[in-house]
């Protein structure tokens, strides 16, 4: 019995000296080479932050430079360990072939967000309707965009359903058009609404002159009589032009007694009808 303790301890004292280093060497690249990592990659961030490089970019950039050198760290220290890296890359390609099978998903929205960063549809900071939701693009990575809308929420979208519907980017122009339509009364004085919808729109300092307002009749409705208003301000102060100018409108038809009409509908009873054919058919009578 003691010999066998005094044989397995003198093969673990041989695999100790022989693997002991290696495991303590390879640990040290690792920790070492992920450091290094983390320092060369927000050294290449910093650098191109300083040369106005788009920050959408910077941030697709951090993130494949940083995993490709870990990837490159972990190999090494395989290598350090005496695992044969050759046979490694192709175990890890033929894993990388069967997670990309089942992941087919995840690498749509990768490919969507190498599409986003070269076509550039819209980029960190634009305000942007997509995939069904409206709000400012606060972050894009390789998986998803972060929209943020205006009530401070947080919509993960994944790039795929992003880049497979219709990207609307209310920021890439520096002018918007506020579009309104406004209904007055049939018995309403039709000059005296629109120069009063004139006068609201130039007394309007954020609304510019060039491209000028129009301000036209557009319909003859089946209650009111309906105008455009089209006018064109700048992006950053599309909504508070939008919400003042329906404000200011219904504050001033009240003051001149201009009304704003909403949808009627005559309902007559079953009792109505009835009375009303008899009154017809004893007028009828009468004048026979």
């Amino acid at each position: 019995m003691d010999i066998d303790v005094v044989k397995y301890k003198e093969m673990g004292l041989m695999y100790a000296g022989e693997y002991g280093l290696k495991i303590i060497a390879a640990i040290l690249i690792f920790i070492i080479g992920k450091w290094l990592a983390n320092k060369l990659t927000a050294v290449i961030k910093n650098i191109m932050t300083k040369a106005k490089v788009d920050k959408t970019l910077v941030e697709f950039s951090e993130s494949i430079i940083y995993f490709s050198l870990l990837l490159m760290v972990i190999i090494a220290a395989l290598n350090q360990l005496g695992v044969n890296t050759t046979s490694f890359v192709a175990v890890f390609g033929a894993a990388t072939l069967a997670i990309g099978l089942a992941l087919q998903g995840s690498f749509s929205n990768i490919g969507a967000a190498v599409l986003i960063i070269l076509f550039r549809p819209f980029k960190v900071g634009d305000v942007i309707e997509a995939a069904g939701v409206t709000g400012e693009v606060t972050d894009i990575n390789l998986f998803s965009t972060i929209i943020t809308p205006v009530d401070k929420r947080m919509v993960i979208v994944p790039n795929s359903s992003i880049i497979g519907g219709n990207i609307t980017n209310f920021s890439n122009r520096e002018t918007r058009r506020v579009d309104h339509v406004f209904g007055i009364g049939y018995n309403d004085d039709l000059k005296l609404a629109k120069e009063t919808l004139q006068a609201i729109v130039q007394a309007d300092t954020r609304v510019l002159q060039d491209p000028a307002p129009f301000i036209a009749v557009s319909e003859l409705a089946d209650s009111s009589v309906n105008f455009v208003v089209r006018a064109w301000t700048k992006t950053e102060d599309y909504w508070d032009v939008y919400f003042d100018m329906l404000e200011k409108v219904k504050l001033t038809f009240d003051e001149k007694g201009i009304s704003i009409p909403y949808p009627q509908m005559d309902v007559h009873t079953d009792k109505q009808n009835k009375q009303n054919k008899q009154r017809k058919t004893n007028e009828k009578s009468f004048t026979l």
